[in-house]
Order: structure tokens, then sequence, then C-alpha cells
């Protein structure tokens, strides 16, 4: 059998490389471009497993409708503020920040917001749980002022709604509430 020289190895190890490249992409390829019917079909399957949950979330139309109702009731009552929607997760989906509100108002809202969904309570109420329990406070990403509401399905949050810049907590929460009624037109 006749040796190889180093140059004619390289290019035969290139091709062979470029040719299980190319099967390899091709596969990934055909993989890529449509779902089989067969994997969606699977994935209706596992829905019965009782090991997955299905949670239900605001669409970001819906998410959308409730800041700009919120944002609406604040500027009739000659407000500015800012209103952050989140998700179950405490993830934002929109914020609007109104004309002339306070640069600590962004923050603010997120933060009502997602102290809402977290505790399912508005966050007034959850202001009077720190009375008992101080430590609440220090939880990361929380806000223990009026101002956030939560968005519940069937009694379990599914989004927070916070609202921050007004001159009191009460009003900001007025304004979150507002934008939860939204929803349920």
């Amino acid at each position: 059998m006749k040796k190889m020289s180093i140059r004619a190895r390289v290019v035969a190890g290139t091709v062979a490389a470029a040719a299980i490249s190319a099967g390899t992409f091709g596969a990934v390829s055909a993989n890529a471009s449509a779902p089989a019917a067969e994997s969606r079909a699977a994935v209706k399957a596992d829905t019965h497993n009782r090991n997955l949950q299905q949670t239900t979330h605001l669409t970001i139309d819906a998410a959308t409708k409730a800041a700009q109702a919120a944002l609406d009731a604040a500027e009739r009552s000659g407000q500015r503020v800012t209103v952050a929607v989140v998700d179950r997760n405490g993830n934002t989906i929109v914020t609007l920040r109104g004309d002339g509100a306070g640069p600590q108002s962004y923050e603010s809202a997120e933060k009502k917001a997602f102290t809402a969904v977290s505790w399912n309570a508005p966050t007034s109420e959850l202001v009077k749980r720190l009375e008992s329990t101080p430590n609440l406070k220090d939880i990361p990403g929380t806000l223990f002022l009026g101002g956030g509401t939560p968005v519940q399905s069937k009694g379990a949050p599914i989004a927070g709604i916070g609202v921050a810049g007004a001159p009191s907590g009460a009003q900001d929460e007025e304004f979150a509430k507002a934008g939860a009624a939204a929803l349920g037109r």
C-alpha cells in the first residue's frame, strides 16, 4: 500500500469532514424547517403527564391594554406616573412611562408589580405584613409601597400591575386596579 503525503491526507480529511458536516447540516435543516406532525402530537400527548404543569399568561396585547388603562386613569386625575405589567414569573411584559413621570417611577412600578404577583396580594396589604415580618423588605426586587395589584385567573396570580409616581401609594394602587379592571372588559 502506498503512503499518502501529508498534503493528500489533509485534503482527504477535509473532504471527509465536509461530507459529514453537510450530512449533519442537512439533517438539522430538514428537522428545523417544519415540525413533523408526530412531534406536535407528542407534545399534546405529554400534557397529560403529571410531571407537567400548564400556566396562564397575559398576552402582550392584554398587558398593554391594562397598562394603558392605568395610565389613562392617572392622567384623568392629573398624575404623572409609570405603569409596569409583569408576568407570573415577575418578568416585565410592558412598561409605559407617562409624560412627566419622575425617573424613579420606572423601577418602582416594576418592583411594585413584581411584589404584587409574588404574594398574590395588593402591595398596600403587604405593607401591613411588614409589621410582623420586617425581613420581607429585604427580598431582592420587591418594594412594599402601595401601588401594586395582582391579576388573577381562577384565584391564581398570572400577572402584576405596578404604578408609581402619584403623591400616594393609595392613588398609585387605585390606578393599578383600573388597569386590572380593564382586562375584564
